[in-house]
């Protein structure tokens, strides 16, 4: 016969994580610009181990996958300027130089907030490089759509602090 466990049957309140609460801070962007932003995610990759006739795996690398960034892009100060300095520490179009890593390589610290404000959670995503960038489209068939900046950045790994 089974055993209730009364933890397991009465009502337990919770708190769900929102969308919406989250500040990123990213050097050189204000915050306020910042739209939206993709989950962490990684990859585990496999080595199989071959025997005979059966195979095994083991844990192979570990792969951060790139994460999708959405900024609002405004007058002043201006969102496509924030993010062409970051590119521009990249590569720089006019000279055709590179940059050294230690230069675009930037840590970012997304807080996930609470309904009152708290931080409830805290990712530090290290090295992030900007892998791709997207200034928007302009038309003048849309005269409701706020001009919108995407980025894409490769990170070399995150932590969750909490």
């Amino acid at each position: 016969m089974a055993v209730l466990d009364p933890n397991e049957i009465f009502y337990t309140a919770f708190e769900p994580k929102q969308q919406n609460r989250f500040i990123l801070y990213v050097d050189g962007i204000p915050s306020y610009q910042i739209k939206g932003m993709g989950a962490v995610s990684l990859t585990q990759g496999t080595v199989q181990l071959n025997h005979i006739n059966v195979a095994r795996y083991v844990k192979g690398k570990t792969l951060w996958n790139t994460i999708a960034m959405t900024l609002f892009d405004p007058i002043t100060s201006s969102g496509a300027q924030a993010c062409m300095e970051w590119v521009r520490l990249h590569h720089e179009s006019v000279t055709g130089r590179d940059g050294y890593s230690d230069f675009y390589k930037k840590d970012l610290t997304l807080n996930i907030l609470g309904p009152v404000g708290d931080i409830v959670s805290e990712w530090i995503i290290k090295g992030a490089l900007i892998t791709e960038a997207n200034f928007g489209d302009y038309s003048w068939d849309n005269e409701n759509a706020a001009q919108e900046i995407s980025l894409t950045v490769q990170p070399d790994y995150c932590i969750l602090n909490f």
